[in-house]
């Protein structure tokens, strides 16, 4: 695959990217390993002092990254500019939380007499060089979430972003450079992705963390597991987004177009599948319908669009395949199904609602990534457990329901790294994001994503 740009509302390729040589990798592998040597001695108040730096510079230029953003991936302008200013709350988070997410873990006195010490406690020390490899589909935020805890661990980082963003990709080891940030503590690689492997088994690289499709998780976990190093997997998902008869239905309707067409549906932890109860089903279904078939489809520039186009002519071609299967197995499309007729150029495709979903329809096993939404009708909370249940994913999970013991139940039994009730699933950087089963393994985010790249260092003291 070409690094390139290209618009995906034209399909006109904007700029290409020569990937680096061997010598090119080289380079910045051993810049990596060099820096890490001095920044891990620096403070947490020194490097903190550098990350709200790269928050203001962030501010200041938001909406020239959200065009670039925009402009490589097609998520709408107003999508983006949040996007950027969710990385500088995040950095910001970090540099004031770091110290104390990472501070000296001291048991019991009277577990460290047992331990035979007179002093015992744990520290929390950086890994060495991280290398990130990012998905475009959120390509500040999906860098940023990892980057911020890292650096301020006291890691390097290196970054393999997705071949279709690499203005962005370099924009972030620009805005980490113009911070302050010394010279390797953060390099961006624009190598395809032939070249991982071997920069993953380079020796000065310690660990590494993806966020992108099964089959790339499934790789990179091979190869360093053949190498013994650490990784953290963030891969797709199929989330429920589960309505009860309690719940508010003028609440779980509205929420429930955002949160399947947010960032124009190509999201892990969109709601794909909709688990509606008998009681609530019908009426839900209509109004579901009207609204996702009212939204604006269009130039993503545009402040009026709601969704813009799919990311690529391929990612258009395979979420066609999985609707087309699925209505010819006798699912019903209520709206949407195919392209837009007036936007000929670009990989565009109307918001679509399915309806009759069967166990043999390739929909009710894969991920749909985009503008795409399945109707599930239920008997009970028990059938709508068993249908959130019925995939292979386990990212997150949303519940609408204001019954006490509902929700009780439904935290008891739900197999997913999140459950959020009357609301949409989102990522803040206080709370630990990441899934089960094929959806991954590992933590980002909050106390729990910073520590995955430490090393918790056993210090005793004897007599």
């Amino acid at each position: 695959m070409a690094i390139a740009t290209v618009n995906p509302a034209t399909g006109e390729t904007l700029q290409t990217f020569d990937a680096l040589d061997a010598d090119g990798i080289e380079e910045r592998l051993a810049r990596a390993e060099e820096a890490f040597r001095s920044y891990r001695t620096t403070s947490f108040e020194e490097r903190g002092e550098l990350l709200r730096n790269a928050a203001g510079l962030l501010e200041a230029g938001q909406d020239g990254i959200a065009r670039t953003m925009t402009t490589e991936m097609g998520k709408p302008l107003a999508a983006a500019r949040a996007e950027a200013a969710k990385c500088a709350k995040a950095m910001r988070w970090y540099a004031g939380h770091a110290e104390e997410l990472l501070a000296d873990e001291v048991p019991d006195p009277g577990d460290v007499k047992d331990a035979g010490a007179t002093r015992a406690y744990v520290r929390y020390r950086p890994l060495g060089t991280v290398l990130a490899v990012m998905p475009w589909n959120f390509p500040l935020w999906q860098v940023i979430r990892f980057a911020a805890p890292a650096l301020m661990a006291g890691n390097t980082c290196l970054l393999k972003h997705a071949s279709n963003v690499p203005q962005t990709a370099l924009y972030v080891e620009d805005l980490l450079r113009r911070a302050g940030f010394p010279e390797g503590c953060f390099q961006t690689l624009l190598v395809g992705s032939g070249a991982i492997e071997d920069i993953l088994r380079d020796r000065r690289v310690a660990a590494a963390t993806l966020t992108g499709s099964e089959p790339a998780g499934r790789s990179v976990a091979s190869i360093a597991g053949d190498e013994i190093k650490k990784t953290v997997l963030e891969l797709g998902g199929s989330d429920p987004y589960i309505v009860l008869p309690s719940a508010d239905l003028d609440a779980a309707v509205r929420t429930a177009v955002t949160a399947r067409v947010q960032n124009n549906g190509q999201s892990c932890i969109a709601a794909k599948r909709f688990i509606v109860h008998t009681d609530v089903y019908d009426e839900f279904a209509v109004r579901f319908t009207e609204r996702m078939a009212g939204l604006t489809v269009g130039d993503p520039m545009e402040e009026t669009t709601d969704v813009g186009p799919l990311s690529s002519e391929q990612g258009r071609s395979d979420l066609e395949e999985l609707v087309d299967d699925a209505v010819r197995r006798g699912a019903a499309a209520l709206c949407g199904g195919k392209r837009p007729e007036k936007l000929t150029a670009g990989w565009f495709y109307e918001p679509t609602v399915l309806a009759g979903i069967t166990p043999e329809m390739r929909i009710h096993r894969e991920e749909a990534f985009g503008p795409v939404a399945t109707l599930y009708r239920v008997n009970d909370l028990d059938e709508a457990i068993t249908t959130a249940n019925d995939t292979s994913f386990g990212l997150s999970s949303n519940a609408w329901t204001r019954d006490e013991a509902e929700q009780e139940r439904l935290i008891r039994d739900i197999e997913a790294g999140g459950l959020f009730f009357n609301g949409m699933t989102a990522s803040h950087p206080a709370l630990p994001f990441g899934g089960i089963k094929r959806s991954g393994y590992g933590r980002e985010l909050a106390g729990h994503g910073i520590r995955e790249f430490c090393n918790a260092t056993t210090v005793w003291y004897g007599a």
